[in-house]
């Protein structure tokens, strides 16, 4: 079981639902994935605008647990305002924040973040912050109260995989106290099972599944991988070596000659 902010799932893989060919397909994707939390961005799609109620019904269909989130703001204050909008339509205080700087690599911006962040934990909302792999930042995004992280692995929608493996690897090694979630990025479903190796908690996935040629296939591709992915970090991967070592030792005598000689 998997413990996200009081809630208890089967599933560490959370699915954004834009970008997809069709409502159906969407549909069929979360439900092949077995995700059970999915995100959903205000700005692009209003629940009273025209087709906007058949979306919020099919979501509401899927009996997932609703995780909306800021995208497009690029100030505290906005971002806190569509939190606040958000948790009057659909009655929940999480939110996964984000907040941009840079139009260029959708990178969030940490001042921002950190101010609009510190007021909705104040306001008693469960924070999912998008962020970078910066260590001092998710610090701070620690201090005033974020106990979810959520650091890229690559800008948003790019599918490179994780780009700094010494960030996500030390940043795990350094932050072992709070859900740490990768978001964006993730382009195959080798990459989720690399960072799950690392021992992240969870993978949110979009572009990935909804622009592939068979995104259903593919949700569940990525949900095998997270669950392998999990499980060698439980076992525990085997140290790299700089040399070759033989699986097999080898000696002067056969083994069955050795046997021959004891008996």
């Amino acid at each position: 079981m998997f413990e996200l902010a009081g809630q208890s799932l089967q599933s560490r893989l959370i699915m954004g639902t834009a970008l997809f060919p069709s409502p159906q397909v969407l549909c069929d994707s979360i439900k092949r994935s077995g995700a059970e939390v999915v995100t959903v961005a205000l700005k692009r799609q209003q629940p009273n605008a025209k087709g906007g109620q058949h979306f919020w019904d099919m979501i509401k269909s899927l009996n997932c647990h609703l995780l909306p989130n800021t995208a497009g703001c690029r100030t505290a204050k906005e971002a806190i305002t569509l939190a606040q909008l958000a948790r009057e339509l659909f009655g929940t205080h999480w939110i996964k924040l984000e907040v941009i700087g840079d139009d260029y690599n959708l990178q969030p911006d940490p001042f921002e973040l950190v101010s609009a962040a510190k007021t909705l934990v104040q306001q008693g909302f469960e924070v999912f912050p998008y962020c970078t792999e910066d260590y001092v930042l998710c610090r701070r995004l620690q201090e005033v109260g974020c106990k979810i992280l959520m650091p890229w692995a690559a800008p948003i929608g790019s599918g490179k995989g994780p780009v700094n493996w010494y960030g996500l690897t030390s940043l795990r090694q350094r932050i072992t106290d709070v859900t740490l979630i990768v978001d964006a990025g993730i382009g195959a479903p080798s990459h989720a099972c690399q960072v799950m190796q690392l021992g992240y908690d969870g993978v949110l996935l979009n572009s990935a599944v909804a622009l592939a040629q068979q995104p259903d296939m593919m949700a569940e591709a990525f949900a095998k991988s997270i669950e392998a992915g999990r499980l060698a970090y439980i076992a525990g991967l085997m140290p790299e070596r700089e040399m070759a070592s033989p699986s097999t030792p080898l000696v002067d005598t056969p083994f069955w000659q050795q046997q021959e000689k004891t008996t």
